[in-house]
């Protein structure tokens, strides 16, 4: 039986229904559940399910944080890192709003669950979140 609590939201699973269906009725004694059936989305991820096996479809989520960023018109880049790119901590001018690109880099790695491609580039950019430069700005945008 695995059990995954993010807030508010509860997702069980086992490969016995019967199981989960004797857990849902001992939460719901102790608190008021809301069975919202089985799995479609959750936290921004599309959960899809196959005879394979299931797979995680970032597409709501990744569409959100382009929407978020005012990108969404943008066309797309072939790579999601420029070739040879060299960042510095101590180049460029710092950004006014540092936690502007915390929250990007943050929503970044979540998007890294499903999106194996880009986690080298989103970890280097990580270790520039206490004093993000405009420099480390433009590779951010261009993983979106």
């Amino acid at each position: 039986m695995a059990l995954l609590v993010y807030v508010d939201n509860i997702l069980i699973a086992n490969n016995d229904p019967q199981a989960v269906a004797d857990l849902k009725v001992v939460l719901n004694k102790q608190f008021k559940l809301k069975d919202l059936g089985n799995l479609k989305y959750f936290l921004g991820l599309k959960v899809v399910r196959s005879e394979k096996g299931i797979s995680l479809c970032p597409r709501k989520y990744a569409l959100e944080v382009i929407n978020d960023v005012g990108v969404l018109g943008c066309k797309p880049v072939k790579t999601p890192m420029e070739v040879n790119l060299k960042l510095s901590k101590d180049e460029g001018e710092l950004l006014n709003d540092a936690g502007m690109y915390r929250r990007l880099i943050g929503r970044l790695l979540f998007l890294t669950i499903s999106r194996p491609d880009i986690t080298c580039l989103v970890h280097r950019l990580s270790q520039f979140m206490s004093k993000p430069r405009e420099p480390h700005l433009k590779p951010a945008y261009r993983v979106i």
